[in-house]
């Protein structure tokens, strides 16, 4: 038996519950899983935009465009196949984030359609796994970008010996960097998901200016874009090499298209998000790569190597110049650029979105806030200065997500958008009972889990032989490296499939949009305006699990 000290300790500890909110926490149900009422809906067509900016623009993106030269590819190859990869990008986003736009409930509550209500928890359990490897790669990126600020600000810590062992693969001065970075984190996470608006204009402007100083320090200097754009094609199979490189960009991005509920939900108008995205993504993507094919290329003439890394590369420059004043100064504004820009993509595709997993597998005590936190103690766990130890094993790991996350953005996207046809019981995805029609068998929906199965199992076997040796080549290493989108085809059509054969119960009940006169009151407590002049308010009521609409 509980003593009264632990209850009145676990009371203290369940998640804050608007006064008035219409809603308690329960085993489905808080405050950052409910559908986001009117006054929470704050983003605009330009925020959309803004978001991509700091998605597409990053670190990563700058990285993966240059890194696809591995492959074999001209610069050419490469760009091309980062524009492909970037506009399918963009319409998986527009398209995986119709549940948000058009109901605004985020992903953790989406799977519940396709999974069941304890189904979902698999899904929720997975994308968290993955996010937990990304979280901790942007981080270990953002303390080396602290780490340069620090050797701009003295050059005699720059060129400190190191005082870790070679193995561990970091240094004690980007391990400072890294608990530096920690500590400008924290404070972002407490800034609510509808008011990020502004700091990720800040951090969107910032990098952008790294990204301009860049272009406009290497091209001059070189004289064009050096000699990357001269190369000849090397690859042994040039359409074998664009799909893995098509594909390494869609490994990229892939569980940002699956989670776009998780910020589309917070739209203030219908298709502002899909006005945006279909043409932020791909374009902001694709710059930021074009400038990091050419900054790597153009450099590669000045520094005499081919630094992939913008964090490596202004390191260098710092070094090239010997630590002079000016050089100094420029070197620092681009970390600061460099740290802005990953304190955001962490807040925006991993500590938002990972934090409302969390809190759907248990919203009582965990939000969004604080499953961020979480999140930051196990990504520093995770010894991302390992995965990133070498750039194969980097684009190894990239590709490696897609195995799982493609089939699941197939089967949600064959279950919302073509079977039920964006149609949604809203009430009955916080209803934990067998009256759900999201229920299934005990709260279980078989038709996902043997799509999702034959939709990933093909390549398992070539992502666990490249990750023993990245330089195995077979039929199955072959499959695993265009995983990402024959997982998708596999995961869409098997479930199609089978649910022709066994359709799913209820699949066309509810609506196509989310009658907001049913969720009128919202989360402070206060009416919403103008909806059928106050003559039927409504509320949510929270009672036994379930979610209720109660006329007053």
């Amino acid at each position: 038996m509980t003593s009264p000290k632990l209850r009145k300790l676990a009371k203290r500890l369940e998640c804050p519950v608007d006064e008035d909110g219409g809603y308690t926490n329960d085993r489905w149900t808080n405050r950052d899983l409910i559908p986001i009422p009117p006054d929470r809906r704050t983003y605009k067509i330009w925020s959309f935009c803004i978001y991509w900016f700091v998605s597409g623009a990053c670190i990563s993106a700058y990285s993966t465009g240059s890194s696809l030269l591995a492959y074999g590819l001209t610069a050419q190859q490469s760009m091309a196949c980062v524009v492909i990869g970037a506009v399918i990008t963009g319409l998986l986003s527009v398209i995986s984030g119709f549940p948000g736009e058009i109901h605004h409930i985020g992903f953790t509550v989406v799977s519940r359609m396709s999974w069941g209500m304890k189904g979902s928890y698999f899904p929720v359990c997975l994308r968290v796994f993955t996010s937990v490897w990304w979280f901790g790669i942007q981080s270990y990126w953002g303390g080396q970008a602290v780490n340069l600020m620090l050797g701009a600000m003295s050059p005699s810590w720059k060129h400190q010996p190191n005082k870790f062992s070679a193995s561990s693969h970091i240094t004690h001065q980007d391990f400072t960097g890294v608990v530096l970075w920690y500590l400008a984190y924290i404070p972002l996470v407490m800034v609510p998901p509808e008011r990020l608006q502004r700091p990720f204009v800040a951090s969107s402007a910032a990098f952008g200016a790294t990204l301009i100083g860049l272009l406009a320090w290497a091209v001059p200097h070189a004289g064009g874009g050096g000699p990357l754009f001269k190369t000849v094609n090397t690859a042994s199979s040039t359409p074998y090499s664009m799909m893995l490189g098509i594909t390494s960009i869609l490994g990229s991005w892939g569980s940002g298209t699956i989670g776009q509920s998780d910020w589309v939900r917070y739209s203030e108008r219908r298709y502002y998000p899909m006005l945006s995205q279909m043409f932020a993504a791909p374009l902001m993507i694709t710059m930021c790569a074009l400038v990091g094919v050419v900054v790597t290329s153009a450099s590669s003439q000045i520094l005499g190597e081919i630094i992939w890394s913008p964090i490596s590369l202004l390191s260098a420059i710092q070094d090239y110049y010997d630590s002079s004043s000016s050089v100094r100064a420029a070197v620092f504004f681009a970390g600061l650029g460099c740290t802005c820009a990953q304190l955001s993509i962490n807040v925006l595709l991993n500590s938002v979105s990972t934090g409302m997993d969390m809190a759907g597998l248990w919203p009582k005590y965990l939000n969004i806030r604080r499953g961020a936190y979480l999140l930051a103690a196990i990504g520093i766990a995770s010894n991302p200065w390992q995965i990133l130890a070498s750039a194969s094993t980097f684009l190894s790991v990239i590709s490696g997500l897609g195995v799982f996350i493609a089939p699941m953005t197939g089967i949600m996207l064959a279950d919302y958008i073509v079977l039920r046809r964006c149609k949604v019981k809203v009430e009955d995805l916080y209803n934990g009972t067998p009256s759900s029609i999201y229920w299934y068998k005990n709260g279980f929906h078989w038709r996902a889990i043997v799509a999702f199965l034959m939709g990933s199992w093909p390549f398992c076997p070539g992502f666990i032989m490249t990750l023993i040796d990245p330089k195995t080549s077979n039929a199955w290493v072959k499959l695993f490296n265009i995983s990402f989108l024959v997982g998708l085809s596999i995961g869409f059509t098997v479930y199609l499939g089978i649910c022709t054969i066994s359709p799913i119960p209820h699949q066309r009940e509810g609506l196509n949009y989310l009658d907001d006169e049913k969720f009128c009151k919202n989360v402070s407590g206060e009416p919403v305006e103008n909806v059928d002049d106050g003559k039927h308010d409504k509320e949510i009521e929270a009672a036994g699990g379930n979610v209720q609409v109660r006329e007053v």
